[in-house]
């Protein structure tokens, strides 16, 4: 089994946590908001003085890749790279929805047919999100999607979903199909990214560390203070 540092930013949490032999050795996690220029390089020094008083030799670096929040994935993606290049080990990326999904199914138990669709918030009633099979395949792309009433409509007729993440809480009110399953409480976390990090692991499934960008999903748009300070 390969020793992974996992790091996640793609939300307003951030956590980085250390996994050897298929389980999590030691994990940081801040759930108060979007402080990730400040705490995730003290929860990477942790680990890796973890890592060295443990006689644990790192293998890889992972990261999870987005969509989500602009300013976290940046941070988030930064620091992996920096440590690639440091520790001398590849990049993987973790696909943030991916990881959603398969946090949903790890947590809970649901019939083998059910679909499931990670929420990231994006803005007003927009989320960026997919469907899943159980086995991570597409059933509807990744994309930036306005909810309405009549969102996946069209598979809910047929099948239950199972919405989860940020941004299906405010759907809730929204998407009232019989089928519609919510799940609270789940968020992108490193210590989740250990199944998906190690697989892309062992397919040789690597980065470019040069040129690997996180996928935004929409270009960042500035927005200019209410209150402006002279």
């Amino acid at each position: 089994m390969p020793n992974i540092i996992h790091i996640e930013t793609s939300t307003s949490v951030c956590s980085a946590a250390l996994s050897s032999d298929g389980a999590v050795q030691c994990h940081f996690e801040n759930f108060e908001g979007p402080s990730h220029a400040s705490l995730l390089g003290v929860y990477v020094k942790q680990i890796m003085d973890f890592s060295r008083d443990k006689g644990v030799k790192v293998d890889a670096v992972a990261v999870s890749s987005g969509p989500g929040s602009y300013t976290g994935l940046r941070i988030g993606v930064s620091e992996a790279k920096g440590l690639c290049f440091g520790l001398k080990v590849p990049l993987i990326s973790v696909p943030t929805l991916e990881l959603l999904a398969c946090t949903t199914m790890f947590r809970n138990y649901f019939e083998e047919d059910v679909l499931y669709c990670p929420m990231i918030d994006a803005r007003r009633m927009e989320v960026y999100s997919a469907v899943y099979d159980n086995a991570l395949n597409d059933v509807v792309p990744v994309g930036a999607y306005v909810i309405d009433e009549h969102t996946f409509s069209d598979l809910l007729d047929n099948r239950r979903i199972v919405f989860a993440g940020n941004g299906s809480t405010k759907c809730k009110d929204v998407i009232k199909h019989r089928n519609a399953i919510f799940v609270e409480g789940i968020v992108p976390l490193a210590t989740d990214m250990l199944a998906l990090a190690e697989r892309a692991f062992r397919n040789g499934q690597f980065e470019d560390v040069a040129y690997f960008e996180p996928f935004y999903l929409k270009e960042f748009i500035a927005t200019t203070p209410k209150n402006k300070i002279l």
